[in-house]
């Protein structure tokens, strides 16, 4: 009877968990990865000091996920069919060739002397064996010279992500610039000042104390119309289920740039920070159901913020770092 009811109880409290609202990660974004980086949507940005793994890949974006066409490059009229693998693969030629080698062995076996044999006889492998080593050989050496043959003709392709250059002496503040801009092939890069570091640390305050206030209207001041839908929606969740999220006291501790961009008439800045803050979560009765009121959370991310060349940045993207 003990034993059923340990049972029983460890049931319910794993259900109990199963079933609690998942309210970790409460701050501004919920810990999760939106928004849109223009054509960099769905291209992870280059690592940083302050966030040296790899940036979460987008959750919900409203760019379309199809790539980007460049100019001079035509999309293709047909579906590319898939590359065949296998010692074998890997085009018409050399099937071809494989397949004119073995036609050729089986000629050997059936027709014998008459036909002299492929390769003749005089090369001492003796009988199939030898001739399917002779046919490994040959089909090596093809494949390494056809690879080369369609080196050659191929255009050399542009390098990766150019370093954004680090000028002279660290800027002011925690958040120094660095990182990597898009290459010679993508959009052109651009230079982030003191002024627009400071301004991102600002954001990253104003936004938060917004978000803790759930006054939309000044995120909209903020962010882009589909960042503050996603706030919209997490605030209303937070309320379905009887929750208040507030973040307060928010300190950058560091932070540094990882790309800055121009296209389409607009000015793309994607910064790894990363902060500090009280983050606390609480019921109607105001008991505190997530979070420490005295105890500091640290937090790092990457945030994108886009503006029209001469305007204010606002806020265009999450991406957590891992």
């Amino acid at each position: 009877m003990v034993g059923l009811r340990s049972r029983l109880l460890a049931g319910l409290a794993v259900a109990a968990l199963v079933l609690a609202p998942a309210i970790a990660d409460a701050r501004l974004g919920s810990g999760g990865s939106m928004g849109s980086r223009g054509s960099n949507t769905f291209s992870a940005p280059p690592s940083t000091r302050t966030a040296p793994g790899t940036a979460a890949p987008m959750e919900r974006s409203m760019t379309p996920s199809a790539p980007v066409q460049r100019p001079g490059f035509a999309a293709p009229s047909t579906p590319m069919a898939p590359a065949r693998s296998g010692f074998f693969g890997g085009g018409g030629f050399m099937s071809g060739l494989a397949g004119g080698l073995i036609g050729a062995g089986i000629g050997s076996m059936l027709f014998g002397g008459g036909m002299g044999g492929f390769f003749g006889h005089g090369l001492g492998f003796g009988g199939f064996l030898g001739f399917l080593l002779q046919i490994f050989l040959v089909v090596v050496i093809g494949r390494f010279l056809w690879r080369m043959f369609m080196r050659s003709r191929s255009p050399a392709l542009a390098g990766g992500p150019g370093l954004f250059a680090r000028g002279g002496a660290p800027q002011p503040g925690p958040m120094v610039g660095g990182g990597a801009a898009p290459g010679p092939s993508g959009p052109p890069p651009i230079t982030i000042a003191p002024g627009d570091f400071q301004e991102f640390e600002q954001l990253l305050q104003a936004s938060q104390a917004a978000w803790s206030a759930q006054d939309l209207n000044a995120l909209r001041g903020m962010a882009t119309p589909e960042m503050v839908g996603y706030f919209s929606e997490q605030l209303s969740d937070f309320a379905s289920r009887g929750v208040t999220n507030t973040v307060t006291d928010v300190r950058l501790e560091s932070g540094d740039l990882a790309q800055a961009w121009a296209e389409a008439g607009r000015e793309y800045a994607t910064v790894a920070m990363r902060f500090s803050m009280i983050d606390v979560t609480r019921d109607g009765s105001g008991r505190v159901v997530d979070g420490s009121p005295t105890e500091r959370v640290l937090a790092t991310e990457l945030w994108t913020f886009v503006r029209a060349r001469g305007g204010h940045w606002i806020l265009s993207a999450i991406q957590q770092s891992r």
